[in-house]
């Protein structure tokens, strides 16, 4: 029944190849703009210099993470309500992506400390709680891997990601609760006022949006890759039943 609804979910996108294949294209032109306005457009930093160029990729994958890491929190609720496969579908997809983006996250907030802090790691609070929340989502994958069923996957799963969905806003907290070598938030209601010119402040917009976009994408082609891979599945299984 779980597949069932799940192949629906995604075969609806297969019906509509035209609106994925616009969202494929859009993103990819916004992808080349965005790159564009990063390194030709945007100023160098005064202090920084061009490392700071990273931080039009850091923030919105960072914010990214949070968002789909906030979908699985609200789809995994309606799952444990509803039990509806719908919700449990759209909720791992998000995990799955939410990986990804938070992986992105450190690996640029890496490649941006090793000059200005002249250490590729340290054990900061912003550092360190970003990544409990990649082991925590690390965790929600492997419980659904691991569980005696998919049904049963699909709760336990639901459970870690509401419950770790807590270290959402201790990650962005985390520079004002304890003393960090963090930048300050640029975004949400510590944002300093005025620590982005008018043209950076525009290009950092434009890459949230542009983000944003490649996010919605990712989610729907992973749901669509998930269904394939079950209906596959089910395929090997009723041709292994026929062998015997």
């Amino acid at each position: 029944m779980a597949n069932t609804q799940n192949l629906e979910l995604s075969g609806s996108l297969g019906r509509f190849p035209s609106v994925k294949t616009s969202l494929a294209i859009i993103t990819g032109v916004m992808m080349l703009v965005d790159l564009y306005l990063i390194f030709m457009v945007a100023p160098t930093d005064s202090v920084l210099g061009h490392v700071q160029r990273v931080f039009y990729f850091h923030v919105p994958i960072a914010i990214m993470s949070f968002l789909a890491f906030f979908a699985v929190f609200i789809f995994s609720l309606m799952y444990l309500v509803k039990r509806t496969p719908r919700w449990d579908a759209i909720a791992h997809a998000s995990a799955e992506v939410g990986v990804v983006f938070v992986t992105l996250a450190l690996l640029t907030g890496i490649i941006w400390a090793r000059p200005v802090w002249n250490t590729w790691w340290t054990w900061e609070p912003r550092l360190t709680t970003t990544m409990i929340l990649w082991l925590i989502y690390v965790a929600y994958l492997m419980v659904r891997s691991y569980a005696p069923t998919q049904s049963k996957g699909a709760i336990y799963a639901a459970v870690v990601g509401i419950v770790g969905f807590i270290d959402v806003p201790i990650v962005y907290y985390s520079v004002v609760w304890w003393r960090s070598i963090h930048p300050s938030p640029v975004v949400g209601p510590f944002a300093q006022s005025g620590a982005l010119d008018g043209t950076m402040y525009l290009i950092l917009l434009y890459s949230f949006i542009t983000f944003i976009f490649f996010f919605i994408y990712m989610v729907t082609e992973r749901m669509e890759l998930r269904s394939t891979e079950e209906a596959l599945g089910r395929i090997r299984f009723t041709l292994r039943r026929r062998g015997r």
